[in-house]
Formats: C-alpha cells, sequence, structure tokens
C-alpha cells in the first residue's frame, strides 16, 4: 500500500458516510432520491430519460435502498482492507520485487491470500449488517410503495409496537 500524506486524507474522506447517523442517511437519500426535486431522481427522470420514481416503482425503491446502504457502508470495508493490506509484511513484497512479479501476481499470490481474513470477517460484517437494517429503508421509504420494500425488521417493529 502507498504511504504519504494523501493516505490519511483519502482514508478520512473514504470514512465521512460512516460517521453520519442512520436516520440523516435515509433522510438526505430521500430527498437526493426524489424524482421531481432530488439530484439522482432528476438527473435520471431528465438527463438520462430513465423513469424513476422510487414512491411509485418498487424496483427503482429497492434499488435506492440497496445503493443507499452500499454507499453508506462501503467505508468500513475499506478501512478494513486497508489495514489488512498494512498488516503485510514489506518483506512479501521485497521478495516479489526481486523475482520480478507483476502489479497481478503480487496481487493474486501475496496480498489476496494475506487478507483472506480480514475480506471474510468484512463479508460477515456486512451480511449479518444487513439483517439488521430498520432506520434508513424505514425513513426513505416506510416500507413503500405498498409493502415492497417492508423488511424482516420493520415488520419485527411494527409487530411488537402492535401488541403493546
Amino acid at each position: 500500500p502507498r504511504k504519504g500524506f494523501w493516505v490519511p486524507v483519502c482514508l478520512v474522506l473514504m470514512s465521512l458516510p460512516m460517521l453520519i447517523p442512520w436516520n440523516v442517511v435515509g433522510a438526505m437519500w430521500n430527498i437526493f432520491a426524489l424524482p421531481d426535486i432530488g439530484l439522482l431522481g432528476y438527473t435520471l427522470n431528465h438527463v438520462l430519460g430513465i423513469n424513476y420514481d422510487m414512491t411509485q416503482d418498487p424496483i427503482a425503491a429497492w434499488f435506492t435502498i440497496i445503493t443507499m446502504d452500499v454507499w453508506h457502508w462501503t467505508s468500513l470495508v475499506v478501512l478494513l482492507s486497508y489495514a489488512g493490506l498494512v498488516s503485510i509484511p514489506e518483506a512479501y513484497y521485497q521478495a516479489a520485487k526481486i523475482d520480478g512479479a507483476s502489479n497481478w501476481s503480487v496481487f493474486r499470490f501475496i496480498q489476496l491470500p494475506k487478507m483472506k481474513n480480514v475480506l471474510t470477517i468484512a463479508i460477515l460484517l456486512r451480511f449479518m449488517d444487513s439483517f439488521n437494517i430498520y432506520t434508513e429503508p424505514f425513513v426513505l421509504t416506510g416500507g413503500g410503495p405498498g409493502n415492497s420494500t417492508t423488511l424482516l425488521s420493520i415488520d419485527l417493529v411494527k409487530i411488537a409496537l402492535g401488541q403493546f
């Protein structure tokens, strides 16, 4: 991995979405994806000519939820991956340089095998977190249009609050 002035700057910029609270992310993307005034909705509808309305189309609502979740939590995977790359000893890179290994060979035979555990943990964390998602989709769509984006967590909260 590279070292220098721009590495911490890039890491801080990459981690900014992860620092935003869940309800703010949902509200932000709700405004961002509105078909008439939101930047995403306006661009898709008027500039690219794609019929996009997350308030009416279930596919567009799912697309928006998935894009929002990926945007919000990609930072975690990037930070874990960078930590895994930094933890690889420099001796491996020096040996590969002496052997005349290409960048692809260094990635395939040194970095990827050494980062297997870190990437597994990152994938498992994201997989487990995908079952915990509640606030962002609830603020973004409220489970709609209709019940198309009602997740298990939203149903469980509705059932729990309805019984009390």
